[in-house]
């Protein structure tokens, strides 16, 4: 079995993420390609596209937004992500346990002894109105019939793991700033969730492997795991073992891939990319250290923004307020035309951010 080495899983991940190279394509397929953005942080998924696109805008993703084509919503780690409407209805049912199971085990003292299957029958009565709501509010409604659990247990299982819905424009629009308003996910779209095959079949656990590994691989199940936060893939993943290749990371462990997958030349160079917080092209494994240091994982979880220097986080960023810059802080030293590099594709980030005001970059010493 071939061995692949993690300078070569690092190449893959960045081609696949469109990170070795700007793709040449509109953003929603972007974001179906890769499987949706993480987007708990409703600005930083601007940024995550604008490092992947050749031609990107952000008045194309408010687009997208606002007419339907593109939705926030709790999915993949129960996590709030940007995922194209046709992903998000094909996709629901198939998380509903997880998103359940987290819900319940983050609360579990609270909402002991309550009956789920009741509490989202009076979920959606509530949402019946159409009228949007807050998580709050949905809480502190349910708790005039529950009210030993308080608000916020109640209201975080309703509106994150047994009601679909959809956080609502002008959350996540570019440069706006507005709190999260539900309304049901069938609703917004005007179509019905796919329901989960009758006969006990997994096609969208089938398609998720393909999707993840078209957008993600080479990866092993622990990855795939992490990424999407499903435990019950293993069937799903046998389904389609026979199309898809093997290989080995150095650790030894087996990693799947799809054969027509793209895998760079190791020795590939690799441009400057700044990441957002939360992206996917770490989150997205269990073993991150194709990209990122073991020393610095802290990073991904932390909400850092993050510096690719030749395909690997190495420095972290953020935007002064009030200075319109880009501050860099590296960390590790950096070569002279690294520094160069980096400071070139900041100040395009920064005119970016600032709408052509500025194109300032602050680098400081390495941490």
């Amino acid at each position: 079995m071939v061995v692949l080495s993690t300078r070569a899983l690092n190449r893959a991940t960045l081609a696949r993420q469109s990170l070795l190279e700007r793709a040449a394509v509109p953003a929603l397929n972007a974001v179906a390609h890769l499987c949706g953005l993480q987007a708990q942080e409703p600005q930083e998924p601007f940024v995550g596209l604008w490092s992947r696109l050749s031609a990107f805008g952000p008045e194309a993703l408010s687009g997208l937004l606002t007419g339907r084509q593109v939705v926030r919503v709790h999915l993949m780690r129960r996590t709030v992500h940007l995922v194209t409407a046709e992903d998000a209805l094909a996709w629901r049912a198939r998380h509903d346990g997880m998103l359940r199971q987290k819900v319940l085990t983050t609360y579990r003292r609270e909402l002991a002894g309550v009956d789920v299957e009741k509490l989202r029958e009076a979920a959606l009565e509530i949402m019946a109105d159409g009228e949007p709501r807050s998580m709050g509010e949905m809480g502190r409604a349910l708790a005039e019939r529950w009210p030993d659990p308080g608000p916020r247990p109640l209201g975080e299982l309703a509106m994150a793991a047994l009601v679909p819905v959809v956080q609502l424009p002008p959350r996540g629009l570019w440069r706006t700033t507005a709190g999260v308003r539900n309304a049901l996910l069938e609703s917004w779209l005007g179509k019905e969730i796919e329901p989960l095959p009758a006969d006990g079949s997994d096609l969208v656990g089938r398609q998720l492997v393909r999707r993840y590994l078209a957008a993600y691989g080479p990866a092993a199940g622990a990855d795939l795991r992490a990424w999407c936060g499903l435990t019950g893939l293993p069937a799903a993943v046998a389904a389609v073992r026979d199309e898809l290749v093997t290989f080995k990371d150095e650790r030894g462990r087996m990693l799947l891939d799809l054969p027509d997958a793209p895998l760079p030349d190791p020795g590939a160079p690799a441009p400057v990319r700044f990441l957002p917080a939360f992206d996917n092209a770490i989150l997205g494994y269990d073993d991150r250290t194709r990209i990122i240091d073991d020393a610095h994982r802290n990073l991904s979880v932390s909400g850092a923004r993050v510096v690719l220097v030749d395909g690997r986080v190495s420095a972290t960023w953020t935007t002064p307020k009030g200075s319109g810059a880009v501050a860099v802080t590296p960390l590790r030293d950096l070569t002279a035309a690294e520094r160069a590099e980096l400071v070139e594709e900041g100040q395009a980030l920064a005119s970016f951010l600032s709408d052509g005001e500025t194109d300032e970059v602050r680098l400081t010493e390495p941490a």
